[in-house]
């Protein structure tokens, strides 16, 4: 059997990536025919997530053993074939390509093709450009600034007043105060 997995990404509208792999072949093999679609090194620990009709998350597919405890049931990319953990179109994965950010690529189970048998996994359809493997944080940050967003709903807090936050320290009170001076 054939899988053709359909894999998108909510950064770019227009990145679509189809790869048509052997259902024998293990998430390790798929994790590489993604890597190689997308244009991204293999530096990252990366994961699958099998997830239910609504992307909640169920079962991780590390690329590495964890370690986890021995009550739960792990897998590893290399040890473990897609036709253990998918056997239905339409099921639904979350590839997770860049660990610090979570940021995921969506992936569909599109077609099982019966009857036929395939070496190595194959990109079929390629469109857009991937999004940027990592997020550098320097540039995250000059990009953002410096200006915080504070106004009366400051997490969530309707009483909050400008007026009592102190930019320059946490000396709110105008003095100083020990702490442990005072009876509670």
């Amino acid at each position: 059997m054939v899988y053709r997995f359909t894999i998108i990404s909510d950064e770019v509208d227009d990145f679509i990536r189809e790869i048509q792999i052997d259902s024998e072949a293990t998430f390790f093999e798929l994790h590489e025919a993604i890597l190689k679609a997308a244009k991204y090194n293999n530096d990252q620990m990366t994961s699958f997530f099998i997830c239910d009709e609504d992307w909640e998350k169920e079962q991780e597919i590390t690329l590495e053993d964890m370690g986890t405890s021995s009550d739960e049931d792990s897998y590893i990319m290399s040890e473990t074939r897609l036709s253990e953990l998918l056997e239905d179109e339409k099921q639904k994965m979350l590839y997770v390509f860049d660990p610090l950010t979570e940021r995921v690529f969506f992936i569909e189970l599109s077609e099982i093709i019966y009857g036929k048998d395939i070496e190595k996994a194959v990109c079929t359809r390629k469109e857009g450009l991937a999004p940027k493997q990592t997020v550098d944080f320097d540039e995250m940050l000059a990009a953002s600034g410096t200006n915080l967003d504070l106004d009366e709903n400051f997490y969530g807090d309707q009483d909050f007043d400008m007026e009592d936050f102190d930019p320059e320290g946490f000396d709110m009170g105008g003095g100083s105060v020990d702490p442990y001076s005072q009876d509670y």
